[in-house]
């Protein structure tokens, strides 16, 4: 429990932190780690019987009708793109301001990346910019839920409809987020969730692809394995044996029951660790609220849950003496760990080489990406934690301080 605390910086009471605080450490309980010896003593530890449990829960959570779980967000994405046909020639429209998997899968299934800039309040994906860039070429469109806040689904979701494309959503900051009163999850016609071990429900390595349409889980159940018409738990059951065919050239992107076991029980625990994280995002937000050399989160619509997977603020780098990844190091030997969470796709490498993108083309996104840096937010932080969090960052801002 994180109390109403208020956190005063005083340089001359002011102590480093002895430990490190590593950033977005998982929350594992003694429930994940019965369930995943009870696994293990099974003998059954690829997919089976408790993913099979893991996808039926998290559909059930999200309120869709169907729920595929695979071994990252990434596969969950490329499976999603693929099972809708998506290939050589065609476009799709995406935000540059996020991890470069959002966009490195539209490349794997042979499609163009085609970036819209973001919003300057949430930064998530603007669908004015998305509109500007729908071409005759375009498929579908693939937003992002930039650390759990969810995007404009239903000006999207019109925008897809006047123009006959499908939306895949990239959720993997977005377990808990609703939108205008629905789950996200439930209102793209495909949505990709991760379960990476930072994430709000983690299994290490792991993802879910969640739809309402019936003809789309099936082909999305065949390709994360291998295009088989029967995976090794159907192959092998207590109902008899069945000889599988391949019917598409699949991928290995199935998940194990050893990650569902973590998986079944921190689903279970979501609900109580966003109270908790919530209590840590009101303590940040309340904390550094008067700091001017930073910019917080912006307000949470009426009608949205932000799933408070990250939280980011905005260095005022025109009054700072560093630069922001100078920043972050200064945190560190603070023994605070931070992040940056995303420096704009369009601005790496191999997307400068591949489609000529260059700095300028998405100005609101590189804005954000140059002065961005997220603080931890886990529900395993104590109140300690926090005030060394905050007492941290009042300390660099004010020895960075023009």
């Amino acid at each position: 429990m994180i109390k109403d605390i208020k956190v005063e910086y005083n340089s001359k009471t002011y102590k480093k932190r002895k430990k490190f605080l590593g950033f977005g450490a998982p929350y594992i309980g003694e429930e994940e780690i019965r369930e995943v010896v009870d696994t293990i003593r099974s003998g059954w530890w690829t997919t089976g019987p408790k993913t099979h449990q893991f996808e039926e829960e998290f559909k059930n959570y999200v309120g869709s009708k169907h729920a595929i779980a695979v071994n990252s967000a990434t596969a969950g994405l490329h499976t999603s793109l693929t099972s809708l046909g998506i290939g050589p020639g065609d476009e799709v429209i995406t935000t540059p301001l996020t991890f470069v998997a959002s966009a490195n899968v539209i490349i794997h299934c042979g499609a163009k990346p085609v970036f819209a800039d973001v919003e300057k309040d949430t930064w998530n994906i603007d669908p004015r910019e998305i509109e500007k860039k729908i071409t005759k070429k375009t498929r579908a469109i693939l937003p992002v839920h930039l650390h759990g806040r969810p995007c404009r689904m239903d000006e999207i979701m019109s925008l897809a409809k006047k123009h006959k494309l499908f939306v895949v959503e990239d959720a993997a900051h977005a377990v808990e987020a609703i939108q205008k009163g629905k789950k996200v999850g439930s209102i793209g016609h495909l949505t990709a969730f991760s379960f990476y071990v930072t994430k709000n429900v983690a299994t290490g390595e792991g993802g879910m692809i969640t739809t309402n349409i019936k003809r789309l889980v099936d082909k999305a159940s065949v390709l994360r394995l291998h295009g088989l018409s029967r995976d090794a738990w159907k192959r092998y059951s207590k109902t008899g044996f069945s000889l599988y065919e391949a019917v598409v050239p699949g991928y290995k992107y199935n998940l194990t029951d050893i990650a569902s076991s973590l998986g079944l029980h921190q689903l279970r625990r979501v609900e109580k660790n966003l109270k908790i994280r919530k209590q840590i995002w009101d303590a940040y937000s309340k904390n550094l609220s008067n700091e001017p050399l930073l910019t917080l989160p912006s307000p949470i619509e009426s009608g949205d849950r932000h799933a408070m997977h990250l939280f980011a603020v905005l260095l005022d780098l025109k009054n700072i003496k560093v630069a922001r990844n100078e920043f972050v190091d200064m945190l560190i030997k603070e023994n605070i760990g931070s992040g940056v969470h995303f420096s704009p796709v369009h601005t790496q490498p191999i997307y400068r080489k591949m489609f000529g993108y260059k700095k300028g083309d998405f100005p609101i996104a590189e804005f954000v990406g140059e002065r961005i840096v997220s603080l931890p937010i886990a529900a395993n932080l104590t109140e300690k934690d926090v005030k060394d969090v905050v007492l941290a960052v009042k300390k660099v801002l004010r020895k960075v301080s023009k």
